[in-house]
């Protein structure tokens, strides 16, 4: 077994205000890296300025992070931290302005890096230290190495690298709260996929799996509510998000599966939002390991202590309505990118690029 996860990570109540002096330890000036609303209505942009303000670090903000954001926006997060002589980098909001963050910290220490030479890892300086604060309970980039980014081809494309590891995460459930109940199904059945694609991975061991068992856990019963209309309380924003910390600890050092991967083609192509477009096709995983390996299906049912009719009646809730259509020709046209992919090879039964057509056919071809 081997596990590297470096972050300290803050959880709780006053997280952020209680270790203030920790962001001072990094320097004395630092770039906010965020979108436009979440870290303003969840008030962990207000938490985090007022902790700097009280160490008496100075900031800029970009806040230019949309959803799946692009590598250029990214360049432009670092040109902004590099002007300013930031020391480091704080990411606040969901897995889109963390991972934002992450790459930011590599363009701030490398003006002048390009796309290619980013992807390619050609970074002559190591990235600026990274302290990352999450308003959402879904993606678990706090704990995690990996930022996933939108190219200048419209492709969205995951980089690992141990020198993304943030120094220092924070999280409060309290900064999910204001989150709607798309974005909270949405980021919640995002965990469920980690956990579940995890487990699964060829590189699973008994570590990995433990997170991803305990993530199922804590997330089935407040994700089931939410999805069936009910007002979530703070209890139950806590243990979704720990369930998302959980899920990033899972996948840290196994990745995903073919889950993932398919759908990252229909957030680029149809606008669908991340963790809807994952979710759709763990109904195939399940029923491709439960066909392929059934003792390894059934110690996952049985270790979460859920039934796979139980997890699919989730996953068919927390889902909008699939109105996605394809022609025969598009999905021949898309096929192509998951041959020799590495999120594909991982998942612990082979799958073939065959059976990633018949899933897309029974799921999306038109009549």
């Amino acid at each position: 077994m081997k596990h590297y996860m470096p972050v300290r990570l803050f959880s709780g109540e006053g997280a952020v205000e209680k270790n203030a002096a920790l962001f001072a330890s990094f320097g004395d000036r630092c770039a906010l890296v965020t979108g436009k609303r979440s870290a303003v209505k969840s008030g962990a942009l207000a938490d985090v300025t007022a902790a700097l303000e009280r160490e008496g670090v100075a900031f800029c903000v970009f806040d230019g992070v949309g959803p799946n954001p692009s590598v250029a926006s990214c360049i432009e997060a670092g040109r902004t931290a590099h002007e300013f002589g930031a020391a480091f980098v704080v990411g606040i909001g969901g897995g889109s302005a963390l991972d934002a963050a992450k790459a930011a910290a590599v363009f701030a220490a490398n003006p002048g890096l390009d796309e290619e030479g980013f992807y390619q890892k050609r970074w002559d300086r190591a990235p600026l230290p990274i302290l990352l604060v999450g308003t959402t309970a879904g993606t678990g980039s706090e704990a995690t190495k990996v930022s996933v980014l939108t190219d200048s081809r419209g492709r969205k494309h995951s980089i690992h690298d141990d020198r993304l590891f943030a120094a220092a995460a924070f999280g409060e459930a309290k900064y999910t709260a204001s989150l709607s109940l798309p974005v909270t199904l949405s980021t919640g059945i995002d965990v469920l996929s980690h956990c579940a694609e995890s487990f699964f991975n060829r590189n699973a061991d008994e570590i990995s799996r433990a997170f991803a068992v305990r993530g199922v856990r804590l997330l089935y019963a407040p994700l089931r509510k939410a999805a069936a209309g009910g007002e979530l309380e703070l209890s139950d924003r806590a243990a979704l998000y720990e369930a998302s910390l959980l899920g990033g600890l899972a996948i840290c050092d196994t990745g995903t599966c073919f889950a993932h991967n398919v759908g990252y083609y229909l957030t680029e192509n149809r606008g669908v939002p991340h963790g809807f477009a994952s979710a759709i096709f763990l109904p195939a995983l399940l029923e491709l390991v439960k066909k392929k390996d059934p003792a390894y299906a059934e110690r996952f049912f049985r270790e979460t202590g859920l039934g796979k009719a139980e997890l699919l009646e989730l996953v068919g809730l927390c889902l909008p309505e699939n109105a996605i259509r394809m022609t025969e020709e598009e999905i021949a046209a898309a096929l192509p990118r998951w041959e020799n992919n590495n999120s594909v090879r991982n998942t612990c039964c082979a799958v073939s690029t065959a059976e990633i057509r018949n899933i897309l056919e029974q799921l999306f071809l038109k009549n």
